[in-house]
């Protein structure tokens, strides 16, 4: 009997781990859930509880390794994106801070917008500047963090993120400035020159931001979402507080899933992986599906003459996927709302 070469073998062995497990900057996007709402979303302690389901769609991320990276390639439900066409410059806790930071903001808007809807009364409160990015040549660069609040320039409150601009517009590149920031629930002060922003030739921290608010009204509203990130289920959520605000069921037993960004005047907005969202409701049992109607502009158009509206792909991608659920445009919640009210 022939012996065997154990150096060959651990070789081999190696080999094969390396094929099926090894960690490549490459991402696989991929039909994820959809997910019924009455598991994320109360008011005053109550969930629907009508016929049918509102659903968020989500969109699967898998790490590529040589393996999953060669079959995804043959399977046309599958995309190949790179670490940098997901995440640009960020980190991965960057990231999904990032993505935390979108999913409270889609959930204020969709709370202001179904409170609007249903004529309730509620308070914005401002609670600083959320610190977005950092640019590397900010002096600020490993002082900030991503996902962080910045309450106060200089032991003075910020009451809006025009303000803060200002405020260190005013100064000169290289003075120094002290920032309060809100950091995982403590409060610190950190001090940093200003830069000359390469973009504007203005004084700045060196950061990108946007205004950091929180609803508060009579009806309490809550969302368990801990491992769902991003802003795409800004439309349904306003759908399913919208039924339980104004305890009303415009479902009638269907199955309705969808997905879109929502502003606070209730505009739905442009998602991504909207081919693959509409394969997760499908498997999922839905008979109808939200998609944005966004409107291309002219110089967009320019720049990617062949994109389409997310209403358009998900049209396409249910065509291609002998998909049998209907499809819906909607530029706004209240779109959505009443096509919902005509099909009692």
């Amino acid at each position: 009997m022939k012996k065997i070469n154990i150096k060959w073998l651990i070789v081999a062995v190696l080999g094969i781990l390396v094929f099926f497990f090894l960690p490549l900057p490459y991402f696989i996007e991929m039909p994820g859930t959809a997910e019924d709402l009455r598991d994320h979303v109360t008011v005053n302690g109550k969930s629907d509880d009508y016929k049918g389901s509102f659903m968020l769609t989500t969109v699967a991320v898998q790490q590529g390794t040589p393996f999953n990276l060669l079959t995804s390639y043959f399977d046309p439900s599958r995309e190949i994106v790179s670490k940098k066409e997901m995440m640009g410059s960020s980190s991965s806790e960057e990231y999904n801070q990032m993505q935390s930071y979108y999913m409270e903001s889609s959930q204020n808007f969709a709370s202001k917008v179904a409170l609007d809807l249903t004529d309730k009364p509620y308070d914005i409160n401002y609670k600083g500047v959320y610190v977005m990015s950092i640019n590397e040549e900010s002096d600020f660069k490993g002082k900030l963090t991503i996902g962080s609040t910045i309450t106060h320039i200089e032991g003075k409150p910020i009451t809006s993120s025009e303000e803060l601009i200002k405020t260190v517009q005013n100064k000169k590149p290289g003075d120094t400035v002290t920032l309060t920031v809100e950091e995982d629930k403590e409060t610190k002060e950190v001090s940093g020159k200003l830069v000359e922003l390469k973009e504007t030739k203005k004084t700045g921290i060196g950061i990108s931001l946007v205004d950091h608010t929180s609803l508060e009204s009579k009806d309490k509203i809550e969302f368990q979402t801990k491992d769902i990130g991003g802003p795409s289920a800004g439309l349904m959520f306003t759908l399913e507080l919208y039924s339980l605000l104004a305890q009303k069921d415009i479902r009638h037993g269907l199955e309705i899933a969808g997905t879109g960004t929502i502003n606070s005047k209730g505009e739905v907005g442009r998602i991504g992986g909207i081919d693959k969202k509409v394969i997760a409701a499908e498997y999922s049992g839905a008979d109808v599906f939200f998609a944005p109607d966004d409107d291309i502009s002219p110089e967009l158009k320019k720049k990617y003459p062949d994109i389409k509206t997310n209403y358009e792909e998900a049209v396409e991608s249910a065509k291609k996927n002998k998909l049998k659920l209907t499809i819906v445009p909607v530029k706004t919640a209240q779109d959505a709302v009443d096509y919902l009210e005509k099909r009692k």
